[in-house]
């Protein structure tokens, strides 16, 4: 666990109180979903320090970049017409759930830290890679296709992938990875990050095109899934090479 001091703290809760009020003034984020970023920032950041905020808040600018760009766009291929930009709190654990959860573990377990923040990583790096894949892919993605069937599909339908919006998925994965990196030294553990957040993107899309159109489970089901899954899978990297 990061040992909190009060200055740290009360820095902490002025930058995540700032940012509450910049997001629910700007239409990014509900009140409950900035209260519920705000708790996820706190957690993060007592289970991984600096790092966690630094993953978190890196996620966070990527996925408001990517959700606003061309959003007229993005809202004439929708069936109903809109893309809103202002995010839920099931959207806000949706993605950043498990990354709350790794931090309490690296609380609880704090022998175990290193392996905690790893998976923690992961699964930002998965949400950046689900956003910026889906939000950009909808924009710059052609030859777009069912990742189950591989036929040609219309884009933003569940499931469908294109060749443009995984490449910039993988680059959001990629930056979560760096910056893990950068603060913890280049080598296996950055590896496992972008590749569990590639994978958990895959996975993503695979429960898209199957049982979210089925309508068995919702979009915040997914997302949580893909982040979870992509954790497990740095977990199991991590331990692999470690033990």
């Amino acid at each position: 666990m990061h040992t909190i001091s009060i200055t740290e703290l009360l820095i902490l809760l002025l930058l995540l109180i700032t940012m509450m009020v910049v997001c629910i003034k700007t239409g990014k984020l509900s009140f409950p979903a900035a209260l519920a970023a705000g708790l996820t920032g706190v957690l993060v950041f007592a289970g991984a320090g600096y790092t966690g905020i630094a993953l978190l808040g890196a996620f966070f600018v990527m996925g408001v970049v990517a959700t606003a760009h061309k959003k007229a766009l993005k809202a004439k291929i929708t069936s109903d017409g809109r893309h809103p930009e202002k995010r839920k709190a099931s959207q806000v654990f949706a993605n950043g759930g498990v990354a709350a959860i790794t931090a309490l573990l690296a609380i609880a377990d704090p022998g175990h830290k290193a392996v905690y923040t790893v998976m923690l990583a992961a699964s930002l790096a998965a949400a950046a890679a689900d956003t910026l894949s889906s939000e950009l892919g909808m924009v710059y993605g052609s030859n777009c296709f069912n990742i189950l069937t591989f036929k040609k599909e219309p884009k933003g339908l569940d499931g469908v992938i294109s060749i443009e919006g995984t490449l910039m998925g993988a680059a959001g994965a990629l930056v979560i990875a760096i910056i893990y990196a950068f603060a913890n030294g280049f080598n296996r553990n950055g590896v496992f990050i972008l590749l569990a957040g590639i994978i958990g993107n895959f996975v993503d899309s695979i429960l898209g095109a199957s049982l979210e159109r089925k309508h068995y489970i919702g979009n915040d089901v997914v997302n949580f899934l893909n982040t979870l899954f992509a954790a497990l899978v740095a977990w199991v990297f991590y331990i692999s090479y470690f033990r």
